[in-house]
């Protein structure tokens, strides 16, 4: 897949950042489905420095792969906050990395079955000794791809800012 020319400056940004912060990197991914990895493992330098990701489309594979809580899933539905934390959190216990961001939404082009919108993505940042990063966002219907795209440059610039805090 090709991606826009501000995405992968973005991408390669985060790999510096994280070879500057002696960081590594892995993902977790629902709604878009493994493209942030995907983007990530195209920057230079991202042999060493990004460990892989999980893709966790359903809340099946969010529980089983990333160990969420069926509870929360069922509770608060497979897109929210806390769930983005919990993907986050899980991708980080099981890999070498030492920051995960983790993304989970509705793309579209319908609603979930839980019945969140189009362009709900929630997104989360965990990283060792910090606080996990939390962000929601409402980009509305602007189309799958457009969703796809926005939540990536979220996440990355989420994880550049956690990344650099020490």
């Amino acid at each position: 897949m090709a991606f826009n020319e501000q995405l992968t400056n973005l991408a390669k940004r985060a790999l510096e950042t994280a070879k500057g912060t002696n960081r590594s990197i892995v993902t977790a991914e629902s709604c878009t489905a493994g493209k942030l990895s995907g983007l990530l493992s195209e920057a230079p330098g991202a042999s060493a420095l990004l460990h892989g990701g999980f893709v966790a489309y359903t809340k099946e594979n969010k529980s089983r792969a990333l160990g969420v809580s069926t509870e929360l899933l069922r509770d608060k539905s497979a897109v929210c906050v806390d769930v983005a934390v919990a993907m986050a959190q899980g991708a980080l216990a099981r890999s070498p990395a030492n920051v995960a961001v983790a993304i989970t939404g509705v793309a579209g082009p319908e609603p979930d079955e839980d019945g969140n919108p189009v362009g709900r993505v929630c997104i989360a940042v965990a990283r060792e000794g910090a606080s996990p990063v939390r962000i929601e966002n409402r980009y509305g219907d602007i189309g799958h791809d457009t969703i796809q795209e926005r939540a990536m440059m979220d996440a990355l610039n989420a994880l550049i800012d956690a990344m650099n805090k020490q």
